[in-house]
């Protein structure tokens, strides 16, 4: 059954000021694609939106699951939530004096979820082994990697559908994002996931990505296959420095 996210000309404004203006994109059932773009463009919005932070001021926002179309401009974070549309927020946004194992099961909130948490905790255990040695390690003093798993892991334990990932590099060490981008890929592999990932890094996004939109001000400028993002020429300039 098909898990989909479509994205029909999106505006979306704090307050007086104006983030998005006319998004229109789709990600399609089994999809990694990749949003695009620098800070400020308007990136983290847009997946706020598809995960109900961020209510649409125009346009609609749309997520097909499990063949059943849903608007999600009309639910709350927790319906979403509920759906099976996990994201993993920018900064991982921890419990910091919670355990490792505290801040996962926090994750499996949703009905569905709980009814499976053992074996879904043993499962982010397995992914990520370094977990299993630290459930009981206060989550704020690990290092930021470490912190990237759990949220990953977190997220997880929601049992989605759909997987909403926001900026997964920043502040990490070069080996830990190529490590971390890997894990997405394996993940999404294993779990026949959907996912929509904002990423700063735009070789390390497309090595994993089927496809990605670049976001400049608020709108979609370029869109494409990875390999034609790769051979555009004002990617390759603004982004890969070539």
């Amino acid at each position: 059954m098909a898990n989909k996210i479509i994205l029909k000309e999106i505006n979306a404004a704090y307050g007086a000021v104006q983030v998005l203006h006319g998004i229109s994109m789709e990600v399609g059932n089994g999809e990694t694609v990749a949003l695009l773009g620098t800070n400020g463009n308007g990136k983290s919005t847009l997946i706020k939106v598809v995960a109900g932070l961020v209510k649409p001021t125009a346009g609609q926002a749309l997520a097909v699951i499990d063949d059943v179309t849903h608007d999600l401009g009309k639910l709350s974070p927790e319906e979403i939530v509920n759906l099976g549309i996990a994201m993993v927020p920018e900064g991982r946004r921890l419990f910091p004096l919670l355990s490792v194992e505290e801040n996962l099961l926090l994750g499996a909130s949703r009905p569905f979820a709980r009814s499976h948490v053992n074996e879904t905790l043993e499962f982010c255990f397995e992914v990520f082994p370094k977990l299993r040695d630290r459930r009981t390690q206060r989550a704020g003093s690990m290092s930021g990697g470490e912190q990237q798993m759990v949220a990953l892991a977190r997220a997880l334990m929601t049992m989605p559908k759909i997987l909403l990932i926001d900026e997964p590099s920043v502040g990490l060490a070069p080996i830990i994002v190529k490590q971390m981008i890997d894990k997405i890929a394996e993940l999404k592999v294993q779990k026949g996931l959907t996912v929509l990932m904002a990423e700063q890094n735009f070789t390390q996004a497309m090595r994993i990505a089927d496809r990605g939109y670049v976001i400049v001000h608020g709108e979609i400028k370029i869109e494409g296959s990875a390999k034609d993002l790769a051979n555009n020429d004002v990617v390759r300039q603004l982004y890969m420095g070539m």
